[in-house]
């Protein structure tokens, strides 16, 4: 199954007697919250998701963004009409990384078809898409999460992957670097890990993904291919997944380590490099 959606064939299953479940989940870190702009206009029928609240646990020593609380996400998943047997398709308002968190957590939770608006909001509006003030009331979802879908590194499994497979660091390339460090309080990368910006994976000036094949070319110059072991990190799990769901479209599985440089350079034990990667 295609990991994204376009905003045309969106439109289409939409007009099915069945649609998919829609799930609004703008985030900006650091900005105001996404509520207020979802409430101003949003795809119809779309539910909004917290991803602080809802799509991630309190920040601490496992991160900023740790997994949430099993309870709590099927709690939102459920009240947002998910069910096991029916699509889910997830947007946000920027390059798509709130939606691939989304995505990943209900991919590994274990619901078989969930898909990004590729593009989000930005590609469903050029597309000529209506948006809606309109808050929906879904019946109740059914959605059980079983986690282990996907696959999920610890520190220690990080540590080990950069040695013996491919592990992607996907934050700007100067924080990689530990030239720059605007939001932890160590700079630097896991030792061994390979700069690989999230902000390539979508084609310039743009939300939408490069063509499978381009990203194909741009993993395997890194690396990573089908027959790699791949694994990602980012500042805490958010834009990493943007990263996972663009391996997925080229068609490379890869792990999530969810607690991320946030987590990892936490532990002062923890070893730092700093500088590009050799070679």
């Amino acid at each position: 199954m295609n990991a994204i959606i376009t905003a045309t064939e969106l439109a289409s299953e939409l007009a099915k007697p069945t649609p998919p479940v829609l799930l609004d989940v703008r985030y900006q870190l650091g900005g105001p919250p996404g509520r207020p702009a979802y409430e101003a206009g949003h795809l119809p029928g779309a539910v909004y998701v917290d991803l602080d609240d809802e799509l991630a646990g309190a920040p601490g020593p496992a991160g900023r963004h740790p997994l949430p609380r099993l309870d709590v996400f099927a709690k939102a998943m459920r009240a947002a009409g998910v069910r096991a047997d029916r699509p889910v398709v997830v947007y946000d308002g920027g390059q798509g990384w709130a939606a691939a968190r989304a995505w990943w957590l209900l991919r590994w939770s274990g619901h078989p078809d969930v898909r990004v608006l590729d593009g989000g909001l930005a590609a469903w509006q050029a597309s000529g898409g209506a948006l809606s003030p309109d808050r929906p009331h879904p019946s109740e979802g059914d959605f059980t999460p079983v986690p282990g879908a996907l696959p999920v590194l610890t520190a220690d499994d990080a540590a080990a992957l950069a040695r013996r497979g491919v592990l992607l660091d996907a934050r700007a390339a100067e924080r990689y670097r530990g030239e720059v460090e605007p939001i932890d309080p160590v700079a630097g990368h896991i030792p061994g890990a390979v700069s690989a910006p999230t902000t390539e994976n979508v084609a310039e000036r743009s939300t939408v993904f490069r063509p499978a094949s381009e990203l194909a070319g741009r993993f395997a110059a890194l690396g990573a291919t089908s027959d790699t072991e791949v694994g990602v990190y980012c500042g805490s799990g958010v834009s990493a997944a943007h990263q996972v769901l663009a391996l997925a479209v080229a068609g490379i599985p890869a792990a999530l380590y969810v607690g991320s440089w946030s987590e990892w350079c936490a532990d002062p034990s923890r070893p730092v490099a700093t500088g590009p990667q050799p070679g």
